[in-house]
């Protein structure tokens, strides 16, 4: 299991600093290797199942020399269709091993998994934007690492 893993981003640096940001961008990266070891090398569409949990899909957006872009997201079926939630852009920037959440997206921050439901929630008021989508990008690696899902080619 990771070393960072038990330990609370939020309680070792000030939030909404830069240096506590940063500090949330390298556990991040630190989670993101362990659920996709091959990172690096990847390119297209993934799936992982784990019993009990929903699939966990992994789409590589574009790849660069030192960054990857991947949609991580659960896919729900609905009366109106397919539902992408949570649909979390990421950025992994190889070169600095940090990851960055860019896009937190979600049915007007009304979350289908109650697991994310409550990160959101108990993070919603206190972090701004870009903290809040670090912060639950975080703490939903780890959840889907603890559930044991594994991206692999």
């Amino acid at each position: 299991m990771l070393l960072d893993s038990r330990l609370v981003p939020e309680t070792i640096v000030s939030p909404r600093s830069f240096v506590g940001l940063m500090s949330v961008y390298e556990s991040n990266y630190l989670r993101l290797k362990h659920l996709v070891p091959d990172l690096e090398r990847l390119d297209g569409c993934y799936r992982s199942r784990v019993a009990g949990d929903c699939d966990l899909h992994l789409e590589i957006m574009e790849r660069s020399r030192y960054t990857v872009t991947m949609s991580l997201t659960y896919y729900f079926e609905t009366d109106e269709g397919r539902v992408a939630d949570p649909d979390l852009l990421v950025r992994a920037y190889l070169d600095g091993q940090l990851a960055e959440a860019m896009n937190l997206g979600g049915v007007d921050g009304d979350y289908r998994h109650a697991a994310l439901r409550r990160l959101v929630h108990a993070h919603r008021r206190e972090l701004d934007a870009r903290w809040q989508r670090n912060i639950v990008l975080n703490k939903w690696l780890d959840y889907l690492i603890e559930q044991g899902h594994l991206i692999l080619d």
